[in-house]
Formats: structure tokens, sequence, C-alpha cells
């Protein structure tokens, strides 16, 4: 596999970005690679938990399934370390959809004189991208209220694979449980 441009080509801060439709017609569209998530949900499923945390996005942009699966293996690993597989509840909330596209061209010393490139040019498919919007949730920890200071910890590391600014919200799953500070 050859290299990859940097997040910063795809996330599209800007707000044209995202006035046209997502590219996501699979049946039309030949050559996507498949998504790199390998599971979207881990941990214990049928576990009773008290609160739930969501890393939520800030901004409007586009997270890419590598960076998605980075974040995933980055918080489930500090989680299974620290409190055990069957202590908490992992979930992916954002699913990529869309695909990126690529205009492949020379890039090295040289290479402006051998060719130019069509402007606006379509591309090729790259890879696959999840949208989000402010407030979105992308990652969801599910946990009993002694590992909540572990669940946070890990929610921040998954974080920083992320491209987008993002914050972590408690939400106590059950009556009477005080609101815990942010």
């Amino acid at each position: 596999m050859g290299t990859q441009k940097p997040a910063r080509c795809f996330t599209k801060r800007r707000a044209k970005a995202f006035s046209g439709p997502p590219y996501t017609r699979h049946e039309y569209i030949h050559g996507i690679p498949q998504p790199k998530i390998q599971k979207f949900v881990m941990g214990n499923v049928h576990g009773d938990f008290d609160y739930k945390l969501e890393l939520y996005v800030l901004e409007r942009g586009q997270i890419r399934h590598n960076a998605l699966e980075a974040a995933r293996i980055m918080t489930h690993k500090y989680l299974s370390t620290t409190i055990g597989d069957q202590n908490y509840l992992l979930r992916i909330r954002v699913y990529p959809h869309h695909v990126l596209r690529e205009n492949k061209m020379m890039a090295f010393a040289g290479a402006d004189r051998l060719q130019e490139g069509m402007r606006q040019a379509f591309g090729k498919p790259v890879g696959l991208a999840a949208r989000v919007y402010p407030g979105q949730a992308v990652i969801e920890v599910r946990v009993k209220k002694e590992h909540l200071a572990e669940a946070k910890e890990a929610l921040r590391r998954g974080a920083s694979k992320l491209p987008l600014p993002s914050r972590v919200r408690i939400i106590p799953l059950k009556e009477g449980l005080p609101p815990v500070p942010q």
C-alpha cells in the first residue's frame, strides 16, 4: 500500500465542502476499499452499567476510517488493560459511508515538467470517511461508577487519534445517580 495524504486533505472544515451530497452510492462506484474498522461493539454487551460517556466532536468535518480504527484500538486497549473486558461496553457510533477520491499525480522532483494535471479532476476512490457534525457522538463507553475515571482517560486517548477537536460528555443511565461534573 502506498503512502496516504495527510488528514488535512480530507477533513474539510469549510462549509462549502458539505454543500453537496456525500459520495456513497456503492453500486455505481468501483474499487472502493473496505472500511478498516474491525468491530463496532466491544466489551460486555449484556452488562448493567451506571454511566454513559460519549466522545463528541465540536466542529463539522470528516473522519477517515483509519482514524476511527486507531481511536477504537487506543480506547479498547486502555479499557481492557485497566478495568477488564467485562466491565465496559465500547461502541463506535458513526459509520464511514462517504467515499474519498484522490487525483493521483506524480510527486517527485521535476514532476511539474512532466505533468500539469487537470483542474478539479474527479479522482479514484482511495478510502472512506464518516461525516460528523457539531455535538455528534463518535465513540460511546458504558461503565460502572467506580470505573468512570478510567473510561474518561480512555476516551481522551482515543480523541488524540481523531482529526477534529472533541470533548467527553457523561450521562447517568439510572434514576437517582448524581450528574458528574464534565
